[in-house]
């Protein structure tokens, strides 16, 4: 009695009610808003999300599925298959997997990627990125905006630009640059090939890097900063213990972003050397496309094009986890 007593004359708010916990004690129950606005919520959130999941499912989920399933199907642009496509199951991706041009290709690629994006890309954006922040720093606008320029410039004709710059003629701008410090005409896109078109990717690429490190470093507190100096920490020791774990998700949200782009690069290769001399340039998706499109051979194309998706996929699911936020 007397307990009732005084849960009755308990100042429990309205629409409050009061449950027996698993430990015996009383526990409050949250007030749950009217149950017009939640029903106005509910059925605002399709309005909401279903044109973004309209899009979604349209330009990426039907593609990749469209793809699966030539990847399974002998189709071709020319003959027979062309018009009547027959079911091969795994024969293409059995095919693929035995092939050395494409797992030779797979290499390549994967070369490419980690020198120019994740190592060169990703390395010269952050210093960027940390000489922007500096006080010391004269001429910030012209030092961004020469930083920024390559970005602004279309693949192709980066691609050709460069083309001419590295051409193996004397009259070419890198030949004239050796000819003023006397020394002979050289040819890098036939002599370094792979080496020429990654210095070329991480030119390209620094600006991107830079914005989102620049972004990133903005949240990190002056104060950490700062009190790590007087208490005699170097520069590489606040970097290493202080910044970067500070930025470590928007890092690995970059390196997520960059290597789909970079395994996706085709035009600028394609134009500088077009896989070649030989295969020394011969990315994935240069092979994808020289089979699907070139030698007709769609259902290949894309059973490589749904590997690469593949793997694709395991990285950015193992950046996702090493950086452990949501994506």
């Amino acid at each position: 009695m007397t307990t009732a007593k005084a849960l009755s004359d308990s100042p429990i708010p309205r629409r409050t009610k009061v449950l027996p916990g698993r430990t015996g004690r009383l526990r409050a129950k949250a007030p749950s808003g009217p149950p017009g606005r939640r029903r106005r919520e509910r059925g605002a959130l399709p309005l909401l999300l279903g044109p973004s999941v309209v899009l979604i499912a349209v330009f990426v989920i039907a593609p990749a599925c469209y793809s699966v399933y030539l990847g399974l199907t002998n189709t071709q642009l020319t003959g027979f298959a062309a018009r009547d496509p027959q079911f091969v199951g795994l024969e293409n991706f059995r095919n693929l997997l035995g092939s050395e041009d494409f797992l030779a290709s797979l290499g390549r690629t994967g070369e490419f990627v980690f020198w120019s994006a994740i190592i060169g890309q990703t390395v010269l954006g952050m210093l960027a990125a940390l000489l922007l922040r500096k006080k010391w720093l004269r001429g910030k606008g012209v030092f961004g905006t020469l930083i920024l320029m390559p970005m602004v410039v279309p693949e192709v004709v980066a691609s050709l630009t460069w083309a001419s710059v590295l051409s193996s003629d004397e009259g070419g701008s890198f030949n004239r640059l050796l000819a003023v410090f006397g020394s002979g005409a050289a040819a890098p896109l036939q002599d370094h090939p792979m080496a020429s078109v990654i210095i070329i990717n991480v030119w390209r690429g620094i600006a991107f890097a830079m914005i989102m490190f620049q972004a990133a470093l903005e949240d990190v507190p002056d104060e950490l900063i700062e009190s790590a100096r007087m208490d005699g920490a170097s520069a590489l020791q606040i970097f290493r213990h202080i910044t970067l774990p500070l930025i470590r998700g928007p890092v690995f949200l970059y390196l997520l972003l960059t290597t789909i782009t970079t395994v996706g690069v085709f035009g600028l290769v394609y134009f500088l050397t077009q896989g070649g001399p030989g295969q020394g340039t011969e990315l994935t998706s240069i092979y994808i496309f020289q089979h699907a499109f070139q030698y007709s051979q769609i259902g290949l194309g894309s059973a490589a094009s749904v590997i690469l998706l593949v793997l694709l996929t395991i990285l950015g699911a193992t950046y996702a986890r090493l950086a452990k936020v949501e994506v």
